[in-house]
């Protein structure tokens, strides 16, 4: 793949003072598109990787300049200047910039060239991704992350493939990988119930994470019906109807299960 060249991506928001996309007050450019189609997205209009029309008079949330389209494309200059307005907070913080989507990924010389320009005017990044890309994109990107937030969802890949649409096998792949080599990771696990809070998958988790280095922490997600509206306005059809947020007694059992794996685990990301 010939990375450096485009110079310009889709992207659907720019949230500043962000406090939950990694550490201190950070930037979050949330990029469009997602190999995945997972049954709880709470961004749907996060999906689709090319512009959408519509009114965003009636998103509640991550809405586009554009009156007429969700997404828009910006230049990596642009997107910079958005950032540069943030640095004195950066700096107070020990906050920068964070990436995510959709899947930051899926726009991978776009992403790169962020990368780069942050990292040469010494600015923390961190990348909020699923992990489903090839590896070689990987290895590009890495150098260039100071902190992945990992979305893990099963280690049961029939499971996987079930409720997002796609194979868990780069993801476990390229998990085990970055692990291995060193890069700083928080995992994150949206807890969904009836579809993977159960006994079976909790402790493949378990075993899985209990095998991986240099991981600071895991996040625990409890399920929302927060982006339930969207579906309907875009046309979509939403599985979650009646599934139930997770109680916070559930979310306290599972944590304490994942304590056994010797790393901090915090409900809530």
């Amino acid at each position: 793949m010939d990375f450096g060249i485009e110079k310009s991506g889709i992207i659907f928001d720019i949230k500043k003072f962000a406090i939950h996309d990694g550490p201190g007050i950070r930037t979050t450019i949330f990029l469009k598109g997602c190999p995945l189609n997972c049954w709880w997205c709470h961004n749907p209009e996060s999906q689709n990787f090319n512009p959408e029309k519509y009114s965003i008079s009636k998103l509640d949330q991550h809405k586009s300049e554009n009156e007429d389209f969700i997404g828009k494309k910006m230049s990596v200059i642009d997107i910079f200047k958005e950032i540069e307005k943030d640095l004195l907070f950066y700096d107070e913080s020990g906050g920068g910039v964070t990436f995510s989507g959709g899947e930051p990924l899926g726009q991978p010389e776009f992403l790169l060239e962020l990368l780069k320009i942050c990292k040469k005017n010494e600015i923390n990044t961190t990348l909020d991704t699923t992990g489903h890309t090839d590896s070689k994109i990987l290895d590009k990107i890495k150098p260039y992350v100071d902190l992945f937030l990992y979305d893990l969802k099963f280690v049961d890949n029939e499971k996987h493939e079930k409720y997002t649409g796609v194979s868990n096998y780069q993801i476990i792949n390229n998990l085990t990988r970055l692990s291995k080599e060193g890069s700083n990771i928080i995992i994150r696990i949206p807890i969904i119930p009836g579809i993977n809070d159960d006994e079976d998958e909790i402790s493949k988790m378990n075993i899985f994470i209990s095998g991986l280095t240099n991981i600071q922490r895991i996040d625990l997600l409890p399920f929302h019906k927060i982006g339930k509206d969207k579906y309907q306005k875009l046309n979509m059809v939403y599985r979650m109807e009646n599934t139930d947020e997770p109680s916070e007694d559930l979310m306290e059992k599972i944590k304490i299960k994942f304590e056994s794996t010797g790393i901090p685990v915090k409900i809530g990301g």
